[in-house]
């Protein structure tokens, strides 16, 4: 099957041609002349409670995943915004939404559920709903077909947006994103998690204004609200207090919470790094598996030092193999299309 995959994210936009699970074409955006294609599959960052494998997009659809809106509002409109034009580009081929939070339909109650009214929770479907899921996917599968015996596996999905996801036995259990994709990890220009205590004393005490305080926490926070630049790269290069601050405040949440999802696997046997950050910043990877050495995470400084995806570049006797992991956002959305249209997948 051709698929043509679009996949908008928080920075970028990637368009790739899938023939067969394997990529042929990368656009730089959309392709000036529709190509010949059997479909078209795009990354939806937000399913909702409703969408939870992918789906042919109909007016239904669109109008469903719209409503979903605020609880992306980084996320959405791109995907949406992409997914009007390839309707466009290419009106008579089937389009399939592949989600992000369907990958985290899996987690239990104990770790989806918030602490909060029942009247909240039913009435508005406040939960732990989780992000990336695609990636995640793809990467704690590609971890167990490198480490066969990798049941309990951590995938840390580090990009401008970062998240983690704890996966036993290819079922996500535990994730660090929440109700939106702002919870969890410090990322480039996001907070990740605050207490919401502060939110509140900043309305009503200093009285900014919800929009004021959403904005500050979805594009001035993060990396940049540290040390003036999202960008991983430029931070390693600089020798400054901000600069080192910034860094040892995103690893120490980064550890801390990876600790924090071998809770819901028993143990860890993989610990993966993908995305942008995950796959380039070796240093950030060091500084991590330090923090985890009470857990069996041993790296090999070389090996981490020249890695490219996908390799191991844990210690040789380490307990915990440690991966480095192409993110495949395109071949596991691609899979998806095939599976809704064809009745099967790729694995």
């Amino acid at each position: 099957m051709r698929v043509l995959v679009v996949n908008a994210g928080s920075s970028s936009l990637k368009v790739d041609l899938v023939v067969g699970g394997e990529l042929v074409t990368a656009y730089d955006g959309f392709p000036p002349v529709a190509p010949e294609v059997d479909a078209v599959g795009h990354r939806i960052v937000h399913g909702g409670v409703d969408f939870i494998e992918p789906v042919v997009v109909d007016d239904d659809v669109e109008r469903r995943l719209r409503d979903l809106v605020d609880l992306a509002p980084l996320h959405q409109p791109k995907s949406l915004h992409g997914l009007d034009a390839a309707r466009r580009l290419l009106p008579a081929v089937p389009h399939v939404a592949c989600f992000d939070t369907a990958f985290h339909a899996t987690l239990p109650p104990a770790a989806y559920t918030y602490a909060l009214p029942a009247e909240w929770r039913d009435r508005w479907g406040v939960r732990r709903y989780g992000f990336h899921g695609l990636s995640h996917a793809w990467a704690s599968r590609r971890a167990q077909q490198l480490v066969p015996r990798a049941r309990r596996v951590v995938s840390c999905h580090l990009g401008a947006g970062a998240s983690l996801a704890a996966v036993l036995d290819g079922r996500s259990v535990d994730t660090t994103m929440g109700f939106t994709p702002l919870d969890g990890l410090v990322m480039a220009t996001r907070s990740g998690s605050v207490d919401p205590g502060l939110l509140i004393w900043l309305e009503e005490h200093e009285r900014l204004a919800p929009r004021e305080v959403a904005d500050t926490l979805e594009h001035r926070s993060g990396l940049l609200g540290l040390a003036g630049t999202g960008d991983m790269r430029e931070l390693l290069g600089r020798a400054d207090p901000d600069a080192e601050l910034a860094l040892e405040v995103y690893v120490h949440r980064l550890a801390s919470s990876v600790a924090a999802m071998t809770v819901g696997l028993g143990g860890l046997d993989a610990l993966v790094f993908t995305g942008g950050v995950g796959e380039r910043a070796a240093e950030v990877r060091r500084r991590t598996a330090n923090r985890l050495a009470h857990l069996g995470v041993r790296i090999d400084d070389q090996l981490n030092a020249d890695a490219r995806p996908d390799t191991d570049i844990g210690a040789g006797a380490a307990g915990v193999r440690t991966l480095v992991v192409a993110a495949r956002e395109d071949l596991e959305i691609a899979a998806g299309v095939e599976r809704v249209l064809t009745g099967s997948a790729r694995s």
